[in-house]
């Protein structure tokens, strides 16, 4: 009998009968057609124990998003979408934002197919706690590339970044081992901080992304010397990777986007915030207007059926993402390549970094990324400027949503130390696929 545990996974040991009669007929045909290269068959094989503790996982986030599905009572009629000012909404809205927030344990959430980019989102987030004369502080080092320009870390040339309207910014270095740095941190707070700013995946920094454990412990320390400042997390490729979530450890805030995690490679757009229901209408007025609140825009049905779709698949997408990051990870590391996070070591975020050491080898990397894409694998991805990136950057996303971060993809700016980060996959056979042009590339 499989016994299922919410817990942060330990990825138990797995053993596996050496006979099984009514396998080997199945094992004597595939014997001789292996779609994998030796090394990744070898790697694969070597992780039926992190396999399952991932599997145990989607078997207790999936529980928890069925169960708020069935609270919300999704009906088909939430499906049907709105026009104009989207008044004549069915509800759909409604019931999605109450899931969602049930889900992600806050007291409120706005889920809508205006957040063009989990950046918008965030923005929004950080535009409803901050004032001219408050200070944002990142406590996880520096934030992501496209938050430069909004923070005004990098000139938005007047367009209206927190610097423009008065708002101060100071970030706290990462501690040696990648993670946060707890001494600093705990005399960090000044009275005027208003919101601290923590990241929880990576972003395109060769550190640790942070558990959901280490953002309760930093929220903590935060609230212990400023009560008043609020929290907010940039919850990006998090989702569903552990089987709790930030405002369940305090945050007053997480944003994101519906085509990484939470959208389950199904949902075409959007993005969302969640949290104290406060500062989730805050941030709903800076999306519209102040006084219009969440009950208005309109949303094609379509839409609406696939960001409930995608919603209830996400946490099994995750999972195949994860085990596709082990994979990564396993295969790259064999080839003495250093990886982020390190083989086999439990995940708190679905990127997997590979440290490729120069310029021509990223390129190969992502080239062949693309060539086994199932869109766009005749088309050559070259390296540019793209907004809100201060380097150039490469990008390897043969999806079928553009830009969809939550299927199979990946990207790296061009820069020291030349890392590619790997991200997605509906399935990690994709991944192991994908693999064997990589390694006859490099």
């Amino acid at each position: 009998m499989l016994v299922l545990s919410c817990a942060r996974p330990v990825y138990p040991t797995l053993s596996l009968s050496p006979s099984r009669p009514k396998c080997t007929a199945i094992r004597s045909s595939l014997s001789n057609v292996h779609p994998f290269v030796p090394e990744v068959a070898k790697a694969a094989d070597s992780l039926s124990s992190e396999f399952r503790g991932v599997d145990n996982l989607v078997a207790c986030n999936s529980s928890r998003v069925l169960k708020a599905f069935q609270n919300a009572r999704v009906g088909s009629h939430h499906f049907a979408g709105c026009t104009g000012y989207g008044h004549d909404e069915a509800g759909g809205r409604e019931a999605l934002d109450q899931a969602f927030a049930e889900i992600v344990g806050a007291e409120s959430a706005i889920v809508r197919s205006q957040f063009f980019s989990g950046t918008h989102a965030i923005t929004c987030a950080l535009f409803a706690f901050l004032r001219p004369g408050d200070e944002l502080l990142a406590v996880a080092g520096a934030p992501y590339d496209t938050l430069e320009e909004v923070i005004g870390k990098r000139d938005s040339h007047g367009l209206g970044s927190l610097k423009d309207f008065g708002v101060m910014y100071r970030e706290l270095p990462l501690a040696e081992d990648g993670g946060l740095d707890w001494d600093v941190l705990t005399g960090a707070l000044r009275p005027y901080t208003k919101c601290a700013l923590i990241q929880r995946s990576c972003g395109y920094s060769w550190r640790r992304s942070l558990s959901v454990e280490e953002i309760g412990r930093a929220i903590k320390i935060i609230k212990m010397q400023n009560p008043n400042c609020l929290v907010m997390v940039d919850n990006c490729y998090g989702e569903f990777v552990e089987s709790i979530e930030p405002p369940m450890v305090g945050a007053d805030l997480i944003a994101g986007s519906l085509i990484k995690n939470p959208g389950g490679t199904v949902a075409p757009c959007g993005g969302y915030v969640a949290g104290r229901k406060k500062w989730v209408d805050a941030a709903a007025a800076r999306l519209s207007a102040p006084g219009l609140g969440v009950d208005c825009g309109s949303t094609p049905g379509d839409i609406m059926r696939a960001f409930f779709q995608g919603l209830f698949l996400a946490p099994q997408m995750v999972g195949e993402a994860i085990k596709g990051t082990f994979l990564v990870a396993e295969v790259m590391a064999s080839k003495g390549y250093k990886v982020q996070p390190l083989p086999r070591v439990p995940r708190s975020d679905t990127v997997q970094a590979v440290q490729l050491g120069n310029r021509e080898l990223l390129l190969a990397f992502c080239e062949a990324v693309q060539r086994s894409s199932p869109i766009g694998s005749f088309t050559k991805p070259v390296a540019g400027t793209t907004p809100g990136y201060a380097s150039e950057v490469i990008f390897a996303d043969g999806t079928f949503i553009d830009g969809s971060t939550s299927e199979l993809s990946c990207d790296g700016p061009l820069r020291e130390p030349y890392a590619v980060f790997c991200q997605g996959g509906t399935h990690w056979t994709q991944w192991g696929l994908v693999l064997g042009d990589v390694l006859k590339s490099l």
